[in-house]
Protein backbone atom coordinates (compact mmCIF):
# COMPACT_ATOMS: atom_id res chain seq x y z
CA UNK A 1 0.00 0.00 0.00
CA UNK A 2 1.09 3.76 -0.18
CA UNK A 3 3.85 4.46 2.14
CA UNK A 4 4.45 8.20 1.51
CA UNK A 5 4.84 10.53 -1.62
CA UNK A 6 7.74 11.33 -3.92
CA UNK A 7 7.73 15.01 -4.81
CA UNK A 8 10.16 16.84 -7.82
CA UNK A 9 11.14 19.50 -8.89
CA UNK A 10 11.77 20.27 -12.65
CA UNK A 11 14.57 22.72 -13.05
CA UNK A 12 17.61 23.64 -15.84
CA UNK A 13 20.12 24.04 -12.81
CA UNK A 14 19.48 20.63 -10.88
CA UNK A 15 22.33 20.83 -9.49
CA UNK A 16 22.01 24.23 -7.77
CA UNK A 17 19.26 23.08 -6.65
CA UNK A 18 20.11 19.92 -5.38
CA UNK A 19 22.82 22.09 -3.55
CA UNK A 20 20.80 24.51 -2.02
CA UNK A 21 18.14 21.58 -0.52
CA UNK A 22 20.92 19.84 0.82
CA UNK A 23 23.39 22.85 2.15
CA UNK A 24 20.49 25.67 2.93
CA UNK A 25 17.54 23.69 3.75
CA UNK A 26 19.71 20.62 5.61
CA UNK A 27 17.40 17.77 4.32
CA UNK A 28 19.38 14.18 4.72
CA UNK A 29 19.48 12.97 0.93
CA UNK A 30 20.67 9.40 -0.44
CA UNK A 31 22.99 10.22 -3.13
CA UNK A 32 21.79 7.34 -5.78
CA UNK A 33 24.41 8.11 -8.28
CA UNK A 34 25.74 10.63 -10.81
CA UNK A 35 24.85 13.78 -8.82
CA UNK A 36 20.86 12.46 -8.04
CA UNK A 37 20.46 13.15 -4.89
CA UNK A 38 16.83 11.92 -3.14
CA UNK A 39 16.34 13.93 -0.14
CA UNK A 40 14.43 12.20 2.96
CA UNK A 41 11.36 14.28 4.42
CA UNK A 42 10.64 13.27 8.00
CA UNK A 43 6.88 13.33 7.33
CA UNK A 44 4.47 14.34 4.56
CA UNK A 45 1.04 14.86 3.67
CA UNK A 46 -1.56 15.74 0.67
CA UNK A 47 -4.31 18.13 0.56
CA UNK A 48 -6.67 18.69 -2.65
CA UNK A 49 -8.29 22.60 -3.13
CA UNK A 50 -10.16 23.91 -6.19
CA UNK A 51 -9.17 25.40 -8.53
CA UNK A 52 -9.85 26.49 -12.20
CA UNK A 53 -7.07 24.89 -13.27
CA UNK A 54 -5.07 21.67 -12.86
CA UNK A 55 -1.44 22.04 -11.37
CA UNK A 56 0.24 20.87 -7.98
CA UNK A 57 2.41 22.43 -5.55
CA UNK A 58 5.14 21.62 -3.36
CA UNK A 59 5.22 23.57 0.29
CA UNK A 60 7.40 22.57 3.42
CA UNK A 61 5.72 23.59 7.07
CA UNK A 62 7.48 23.54 10.44
CA UNK A 63 6.51 23.83 13.73
CA UNK A 64 7.62 27.34 14.63
CA UNK A 65 8.10 29.55 11.85
CA UNK A 66 9.53 32.55 12.88
CA UNK A 67 12.10 30.47 13.84
CA UNK A 68 12.40 28.27 11.03
CA UNK A 69 12.93 31.75 8.92
CA UNK A 70 15.42 33.41 11.29
CA UNK A 71 17.53 29.71 11.06
CA UNK A 72 17.16 29.49 7.26
CA UNK A 73 17.76 33.40 6.89
CA UNK A 74 21.19 32.60 8.73
CA UNK A 75 21.88 30.17 6.22
CA UNK A 76 21.12 32.50 2.95
CA UNK A 77 17.42 31.84 2.19
CA UNK A 78 15.49 34.68 0.77
CA UNK A 79 12.38 35.07 1.45
CA UNK A 80 9.40 36.58 -0.90
CA UNK A 81 6.92 37.44 1.76
CA UNK A 82 6.37 38.34 5.11
CA UNK A 83 4.49 36.11 7.28
CA UNK A 84 0.94 35.92 6.82
CA UNK A 85 -2.22 34.69 8.83
CA UNK A 86 -4.31 32.51 6.39
CA UNK A 87 -6.77 30.89 9.08
CA UNK A 88 -5.26 27.17 8.48
CA UNK A 89 -1.57 28.46 9.68
CA UNK A 90 1.15 30.71 9.39
CA UNK A 91 2.33 31.20 5.80
CA UNK A 92 5.78 32.78 4.09
CA UNK A 93 7.62 32.16 0.42
CA UNK A 94 10.73 30.93 0.37
CA UNK A 95 13.07 31.90 -3.00
CA UNK A 96 15.32 28.44 -4.46
CA UNK A 97 17.42 28.56 -7.31
CA UNK A 98 16.23 28.15 -10.58
CA UNK A 99 13.36 30.87 -9.61
CA UNK A 100 11.19 28.55 -7.72
CA UNK A 101 9.06 29.85 -4.97
CA UNK A 102 7.94 27.32 -2.01
CA UNK A 103 5.83 27.98 0.36
CA UNK A 104 6.66 27.30 4.32
CA UNK A 105 4.04 26.85 6.76
CA UNK A 106 3.27 26.64 9.85
CA UNK A 107 -0.54 24.55 10.44
CA UNK A 108 -2.64 25.52 13.04
CA UNK A 109 -4.50 22.19 12.32
CA UNK A 110 -3.29 18.87 14.18
CA UNK A 111 -0.67 16.83 12.36
CA UNK A 112 -1.06 13.20 12.53
CA UNK A 113 1.62 11.59 11.04
CA UNK A 114 3.55 10.94 14.70
CA UNK A 115 0.80 8.30 15.16
CA UNK A 116 0.98 4.81 13.03
CA UNK A 117 -1.01 5.30 9.51
CA UNK A 118 -3.64 2.51 10.09
CA UNK A 119 -3.14 -0.25 7.21
CA UNK A 120 -5.54 0.04 3.97
CA UNK A 121 -7.91 -3.06 4.48
CA UNK A 122 -9.16 -4.97 1.11
CA UNK A 123 -11.81 -7.48 1.23
CA UNK A 124 -11.54 -10.12 3.34
CA UNK A 125 -9.54 -13.13 2.48
CA UNK A 126 -9.27 -16.95 3.08
CA UNK A 127 -6.09 -17.52 5.09
CA UNK A 128 -4.81 -20.28 3.81
CA UNK A 129 -4.41 -23.31 6.45
CA UNK A 130 -1.45 -24.31 8.43
CA UNK A 131 0.41 -26.89 6.28
CA UNK A 132 2.00 -29.79 8.35
CA UNK A 133 5.88 -29.38 7.92
CA UNK A 134 8.41 -32.46 7.80
CA UNK A 135 11.57 -31.74 8.79
CA UNK A 136 14.34 -33.55 5.88
CA UNK A 137 18.16 -33.63 6.57
CA UNK A 138 18.02 -33.53 2.74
Amino acid sequence: MIKGMHGLFYTPNPEEVRAFIREKLGLVHNDIGEGWLIFDLPEADLAVHPSNKSFHSISFYCDDIRQTVEALKSRGVEFSSGITDEGWGLLTHLRMPGNLEVELYQPKYEKRSTRKTPKAQGPPRDRPKKRKTSRSLL
